[in-house]
């Protein structure tokens, strides 16, 4: 009863806010473009801000073709508001200095909007393969690893976009996969064969939760992902080919990280592999032992100017970083949330050459 209040809440204040956003835009694109803001606009303006709560509701309830169609036409419209308000904002900036024929710029803004968003929603549905190469401290011979993370199994990318992953990443021929987080999305009910394909992995597979496993709640991912390949790592250590391979799930919990490491018997003298979903804790890590860390949860921003704003949240925002010799990989994630779109921003498979340090 508690998680349905809460999932209650959260949907009418986001309703709140996107109708507040709705507004604007729609009154912003109106007097720009010389249309009336009669009946018909209101109408067509609330059933665009309810468009994603509602499309949301929906799939949680009962989820087929036809309403995963309209659940991805809901989120990216969510992903083209934002970008007309976007425009409408440096418009009202510019207003202020410069004197422009309110239609025309109303046709430029709904033209850029057009083509960015027809990008990035062609962008998000494409797999990069992203090659680095990291010496590991204490390994003795090479090892190739896929990363992956942020996956966001859900009414978007399903079974078919699973599949997909699972050939693109066995194509690499790794020793191991390290799932970093956020394999459900949490948009639909979850149900055993959309995750079949993860049984055709070729390699051994390790797997974190993310935040989105424990928006879901931890025993209905578990039911579904138990009988798999995958090898769910909670707050444990494990050995593979002589690597310590070091999982820690993602909780609310204050100092979640630090307690947990400090409760492991990791061996400096060995060389480990921590695999966190969110990506900080690197000063940690690093008082351990620990030569890699492995993380997600950022998607780089996912959207231009959104990776602004992760930035300053998680100043690890993609990448490869270096903390006293131990160093973090931030995948921009394999998927998406929300809006299918990407701009600034890649849908990323990681394969990582390890090689021994000196």
């Amino acid at each position: 009863m508690r998680r349905v209040i809460q999932y209650i809440m959260f949907i009418s204040l986001f309703f709140a806010g996107f109708l507040v956003l709705n507004y604007y835009v729609f009154f912003g694109m109106s007097f720009l473009l010389g249309l009336p803001m009669n009946n018909g606009f209101y109408i067509v303006m609330l059933v665009a801000a309810l468009s994603y709560p509602v499309a949301t509701v929906i799939e949680r309830m009962v989820s087929n073709n036809i309403t995963r169609i309209f659940y991805t036409a809901a989120s990216a419209w969510m992903g083209i508001s934002f970008y007309l308000l976007f425009f409408l904002i440096i418009y009202l900036f510019l207003s202020f200095f410069i004197k422009m024929p309110q239609t025309t710029v109303g046709i430029i803004i709904a033209v850029l909007t057009a083509i960015i968003s027809g990008y990035s929603i062609y962008n998000s549905y494409l797999l990069k393969i992203n090659e680095i190469e990291i010496p590991l401290s204490g390994l003795e011979e090479d090892l190739k690893a896929v990363h992956l993370s942020d996956i966001h199994i859900g009414s978007i990318r399903n079974s078919g976009y699973m599949e997909r992953i699972v050939n693109e990443t066995n194509k690499l021929n790794p020793d191991v996969i390290f799932i970093t987080g956020d394999v459900v999305d949490g948009s639909a009910r979850l149900h055993k064969h959309t995750f079949r394909a993860i049984d055709h992995l070729t390699a051994p597979v390790f797997f974190v939760t993310g935040n989105h496993e424990t928006y879901e709640g931890l025993d209905e991912v578990f039911r579904v992902l138990k009988d798999t390949k995958l090898r769910i790592l909670r707050n444990e250590m494990v050995e593979f080919n002589q690597i310590q391979v070091i999982g820690v799930a993602y909780s609310f919990e204050r100092d979640h990280l630090k307690n947990t490491l400090n409760r492991l018997e990791i061996n400096k003298d060995k060389p480990s592999i921590l695999l966190y979903h969110l990506p900080k804790g690197l000063k940690e890590a690093n008082e351990v032992g620990i030569g890699l860390q492995l993380s997600g949860h950022t998607h780089n921003g996912q959207m231009i100017p959104f990776n602004f704003l992760v930035k300053l949240m998680f100043p690890y925002i993609s990448g490869l970083y270096e903390y006293k010799g131990t160093k973090l990989y931030v995948s921009q994630g394999t998927g998406t949330w929300g809006p299918p779109m990407r701009l600034g921003s890649n849908c990323e498979v990681t394969l990582i050459r390890l090689k021994p340090d000196g």
